[in-house]
């Protein structure tokens, strides 16, 4: 409902006048007026302006004093420390004084003090307590199976992890503690109900037992959940049991000191003595605490260090080592200034200083111990190898090294997430960052939306990275199913992945760059103008990797083919988008770039000819010749390694072909395996030259004329000549007996890099 203006102007009025009355209500009444004079003031149009200004002064006055606080009031922070100091010390001694003031005026033997009275009542809480006490007990001891089926299901083995299984009992156990806690603390209210004191009646001093004992134990019950003393799989804290027995019970006494005596005997106190006394008691009672904390820390400052620069040795993490490590250091401050800040509140805000920390404590600690929690069982997950079943592992063989690499750098990220949300969290709790108020402002949720978003790219983007490279990886392994992928099949798919690998890395980088509020417009427009300058600088960078684009989609050239590039004839052994390795018959590399490149000879497609050109005598009969080269071809079939590499079992006689200078050509072809005509070439010429000696088929030579004088008559001497014929073998033979070649005589071909240099 909407407040009408003149009604609010006029509550204005009165709330300004009844906050005027208290301090001129003294004057007003030495002068005898009281509130008519307040009044009085009100109806005079000239007292009223001087009241309008009076208020405006006050009003400037309150501005400037909010300013200078705002501004520290002109001190420094080491000033501000001191005055800080210096007012909890006056506070603290101002609250004794007031306490032994308020002792010393309590008169005992008044009759406002019936000690009757005060002894039935500390009867009747005692009884209360008693009870209490003893039916926590009981449920204690009726509890204790559960805990013991409890630790002996966390420490037996089982296909669960560890410390899941660990984390699971503990939470079982702290879910039976918190059952006995309530059920003594209801128990002990319905005693107080029906047998203590007046039927259906509780008492103040009751009321504050029993709230003080559920506060405590629920408090205890959490000390329990890190240091178990009696059962090692219920224990949340890796200690042995004497270190864990010692820890919980100095917390437990600790506890039960501070607890009890702020929300116990303070408030009694206060109650039936004086407020001051009871402020006083509770002073007393967080300096007694904070000294005998403080004991017990500095005592075992360096046992604890050493026991977890122990356990950060054994972890096999980085970043675990690092805030164990840290923790050692600095654990005995972090406990000092958790005890000052707890005597601290006290004095400054007595109160609700109690409450205040409860709340801060448990807040902390639940967020600690899920984080804890959490940050354990991811750590469980990083540590474990991830396995995939054997015949995904012989389809992608690569799959599971990349799983391991990534899912663990994965959780890594989350585990730090975690430990920022845990920090937000306990600084929320201590009142230093207001950690809802942020969640729902607009740079909160920016944060969280970018947070959320670079997250949501970074998985995507390594989610298509793994998929794409297991499918190359997939179409790369011949045991998939598929077969061998040939050269041509693995220099793209290798292009093609270095190519996404590159344009995942770039949009990523720009889109991320883009989320986390940074302006990637100048940058590519900077990144379009250098690429534009590079073009035009590296223009044959450009024309070699167009070229080595298109020589490899018209698969001109794979690697191990035999070819013919820049003038150059080896095996192809290397090849990029940009240029070619070939390694020639003496072993010199040569890396050509595909700008220079005109035409490609590859002589390693489907099939090869051997194309021989065999010049004989112009006397020897051309009929007889083309039977003997088939008579070696027959020969050269029946050697079992030689007949694998032709494809045509049949020589391919083209007949005469030139009448050359001093001989006659007659050419044949035989059509053999690719990268086998130079072997099988050679083999043939072996043959060729065999059967041609023993047919007596002269093949072309230089002639000599011998010319031995002439007499004076014109009349040559007579040479003596002897001709010396070779001894026919058997008939069908065909062949001399002196053609027959040793064994170490044949050719050892590996048909892999056996080629002939091309011709010019």
């Amino acid at each position: 409902m909407r407040v009408p203006t003149r009604f609010a102007s006029w509550c204005h009025i009165l709330l300004i006048a009844l906050l005027l009355a208290a301090p001129l209500a003294p004057a007003v009444a030495e002068s005898g007026g009281g509130y008519s004079r307040l009044a009085d003031l009100l109806e005079d149009d000239t007292s009223r302006e001087e009241l309008i200004q009076e208020l405006r002064r006050l009003a400037a006055d309150d501005g400037d004093e909010a300013a200078a606080a705002e501004e520290g009031d002109g001190h420094t922070l080491p000033q501000r420390i001191a005055l800080t100091t210096q007012q909890m010390a006056e506070g603290a001694v101002r609250e004794l004084n007031d306490a032994f003031t308020a002792l010393r005026a309590l008169d005992l033997r008044g009759e406002e003090q019936d000690l009757l009275a005060l002894g039935g009542a500390a009867l009747d809480l005692l009884l209360v307590i008693v009870a209490t006490a003893a039916v926590f007990l009981v449920l204690r001891r009726l509890a204790r199976g559960l805990f013991g089926r409890a630790n002996r299901w966390a420490l037996q083995p089982g296909p669960m992890p560890p410390i899941l299984r660990r984390t699971l009992a503990v939470l079982a156990a702290a879910v039976v503690d918190l059952a006995v806690v309530l059920l003594a603390w209801v128990a002990g209210y319905a005693l107080t109900v029906t047998l203590i004191g007046e039927t259906g009646v509780i008492e103040t001093r009751h009321s504050l037992f029993l709230n003080a004992f559920l506060v405590i134990e629920v408090f205890k019950a959490a000390i329990r959940v890190l240091f178990a003393s009696r059962d090692e799989g219920l224990r949340l804290l890796l200690l042995p049991g004497e270190e864990a027995a010692y820890w919980n019970a100095w917390l437990a006494r600790l506890a039960s000191f501070i607890g009890y005596g702020l929300m116990l005997v303070v408030p009694l106190i206060s109650i039936n003595l004086a407020p001051a006394l009871g402020r006083g008691v509770g002073l007393l009672i967080m300096l007694g605490a904070f000294l005998y904390a403080l004991t017990i820390i500095l005592q075992n400052r360096q046992r604890v260090r050493g026991q977890l620069e122990a356990a950060a040795a054994r972890s096999g993490m980085a970043f675990t080592r690092f805030l164990t490590n840290s923790l050692a250091r600095s654990w005995h401050m972090i406990a000092i200034a958790y005890f000052a800040a707890l005597a601290i509140v006290t004095v400054t805000r007595p109160e609700d200083a109690l409450p205040f920390m409860a709340q801060a404590t448990l807040q902390s600690g639940v967020a600690i111990l899920l984080g804890f929690l959490v940050s354990a069982i991811l750590t469980q997950v990083i540590g474990r190898r991830i396995r995939v079943p054997e015949e995904t592992r012989q389809r992608f063989p690569l799959l599971e090294g990349r799983l391991n690499a990534y899912i663990p750098n994965s959780l890594k990220l989350m585990r730090l997430l975690i430990l920022l949300m845990v920090i937000g969290v306990v600084a929320d709790a201590w009142g230093f960052f207001d950690l809802a108020q942020w969640v729902v402002s607009d740079s909160g949720t920016a944060a969280i939306g970018t947070i959320i978003s670079l997250i949501l790219i970074l998985g995507l983007t390594l989610a298509v990275w793994l998929v794409f490279s297991s499918w190359i990886e997939y179409r790369l392994n011949p045991a998939a199913g598929n077969g061998e992928p040939g050269p041509r099949e693995k220099t793209l798919l290798t292009i093609f992945r270095n190519a996404v690998a590159i344009v995942l890395v770039v949009m990523t980088t720009m889109i991320v760059l883009a989320e986390i509020g940074i302006n990637i417009g100048p940058l590519i427009a900077g990144a379009g103008v250098l690429g534009l300058a590079v073009g035009f600088g590296a223009q044959k960078l450009v024309e070699d990797v167009i070229n080595g684009l298109f020589i490899q989609l018209e698969n001109a050239i794979s690697v191990g083919d035999i070819v013919t590039v820049g003038g150059v004839t080896g095996e192809a052994e290397r090849l990029t988008i940009r240029s070619i390795s070939i390694r020639d018959l003496s072993g010199t590399y040569h890396i050509i770039p595909f700008s220079s490149v005109q035409s490609v000879s590859n002589y390693m497609r489907e099939f090869a000819y051997h194309l021989g050109v065999y010049g004989v005598a112009y006397r020897e009969n051309v009929d007889e010749v083309i039977a003997v080269l088939r008579e070696a071809f027959d020969e050269l079939l029946s050697d079992d390694d030689a007949r694998q590499q032709i494809l045509v079992d049949e020589l391919e006689v083209h007949g005469l072909t030139e009448f050359a200078d001093s001989s006659v050509n007659v050419r044949v072809r035989i059509k053999t395996l690719p990268g086998a005509q130079w072997a099988i070439g050679r083999a043939y010429n072996r043959l060729v030259k065999q059967h041609f000696d023993a047919a007596g088929i002269e093949k072309p030579f230089p002639h000599t004329t011998l010319y031995f004088g002439e007499g004076k008559d014109g009349t040559a001497p007579p040479a003596n000549v002897n001709v010396v014929r070779r001894r026919a073998l058997p008939a069908g033979t065909g062949r001399d007996e002196t053609a027959v070649a040793p064994k170490d005589a044949r050719t050892n071909p590996t048909y892999k890099g056996d080629y002939d240099d091309a011709e010019d």
